[in-house]
């Protein structure tokens, strides 16, 4: 993908600087109702998902690199696998949640160890509660909300602050268009009010009825380098196709499966 292309999708994240009000401030019922819907824009209950992501990282002054995985989900069930299938470095490495637990599986000592969602997929700026449901109406409670423009998008920026200790941050930024509940942007925020994370989402796809990103971009706001005087960070677009919600095996959901496929 070329360079202006690849830094095309993330301008969106620059404009939310300039953004400014340009209503007042929604009623708490609204805004509690507009985190449900956000909840489940993010889940697609009644069926299992699976797509492949292509993940661009690219670090200031070293250039690109690719990572591509396959995801499916469940989530009535709460259950995901995510196999790494490039590059061949990576291949066989993956990730698979049941049971409110998480594993990791690396083939080169054919262990899998316990980990968490905040952990880097194939070692970029990507997470796996990136491609996972949200439970923000669940998790964390409405601080603020006001109606914005996102370039030329009018949004609901709703703050939002953990009232739960099982989140991966304290405090969450979310550009939403209300009448779709989609999210457009999100900032994480650690306990101290430092910006750890932006993600951009400019674009969904309609998939039987189902809003799907079609692009996302994650940058990390703590990882980057002053090139020609100037800030830059660490990013990964992240592409999604080949989307289906057709019914998997109820063995995709395991750790045998995991193991199978990365032999």
């Amino acid at each position: 993908m070329k360079k202006g292309v690849f830094k095309s999708i993330f301008v969106i994240a620059a404009v939310v600087l300039a953004g400014t009000a340009f209503a007042a401030d929604i009623s708490t019922s609204e805004a509690k109702a507009l985190l449900q819907k956000v909840d489940d824009s993010t889940s697609f209950y009644g069926t299992d998902f699976a797509a492949n992501y292509s993940l661009v990282q690219e670090k200031p002054g070293q250039g690109k690199s690719t990572t591509t995985v396959v995801m499916y989900r469940r989530d009535d069930s709460d259950a995901y696998t995510i196999l790494i299938t490039g590059p061949e470095k990576d291949r066989g490495k993956g990730y698979v949640q049941f049971d409110n637990n998480i594993w990791f599986y690396d083939p080169s000592d054919r262990q899998f160890v316990f980990t968490s969602s905040k952990d880097n997929v194939g070692g970029t700026n990507a997470t796996p509660a990136d491609f996972t449901p949200q439970h923000y109406s669940k998790n964390y409670k409405v601080d603020k909300a006001e109606k914005v423009k996102l370039g030329k998008l009018e949004c609901v920026q709703l703050t939002l602050t953990a009232t739960s200790k099982n989140v991966n941050y304290p405090t969450i930024k979310l550009w939403v268009t209300e009448d779709d509940g989609l999210i457009r942007m999100k900032e994480d925020y650690s306990l101290s009010g430092q910006l750890l994370r932006t993600t951009a989402i400019p674009v969904y796809k309609l998939f039987e009825n189902h809003s799907v990103p079609d692009k996302m971009v994650v940058v990390d706001n703590l990882r980057g380098k002053k090139i020609n005087g100037k800030m830059q960070y660490e990013q990964t677009q992240i592409t999604i196709s080949n989307v289906s919600f057709a019914k998997q095996k109820d063995s995709v959901y395991t750790k045998k499966y995991v193991e199978m496929m990365s032999k």
